[in-house]
């Protein structure tokens, strides 16, 4: 069992723009972590009223890792120039991961960040 990390298109497909099922289905036997600043996102670009609509019964599917001021402290120092990108990476790396999972073409050329590798399939 893998611990995956999704970065925030991840979570929001998994969500919201591809079938969740398929998605959820591919990671299967696996522990999958989200940020919570990619709930945060999620939440405001798609202006969810959250009594109106069961976001908790889809969050409680995710491992949420919490946004730590070592974490903010750490993606104001990079690896990259984009502060959010830098959250999820040093997030997946704080909790662990094995795999972070994104559709972000620069990310995907990193490969690897420390021992989590970025990759867009599991």
């Amino acid at each position: 069992m893998a611990k995956i990390f999704l970065d925030t298109n991840y979570f929001i497909d998994a969500l919201h723009r591809k079938p969740e099922k398929e998605i959820l289905d591919s990671l299967e036997n696996n522990s999958i972590y989200v940020s919570s600043l990619s709930v945060h996102i999620y939440c405001y670009i798609f202006k969810i009223n959250i009594k109106k609509n069961p976001i908790l019964a889809q969050v409680d599917k995710f491992q949420v890792v919490d946004f730590s001021e070592d974490v903010v402290i750490r993606a104001l120092e990079g690896p990259t120039s984009d502060f959010e990108d830098n959250v999820q990476l040093h997030s997946a790396a704080n909790s662990q991961c094995d795999v972070f999972l994104t559709e972000d073409k620069e990310l995907l050329k990193m490969k690897f960040f420390g021992k989590v590798r970025v990759t867009n399939s599991n």
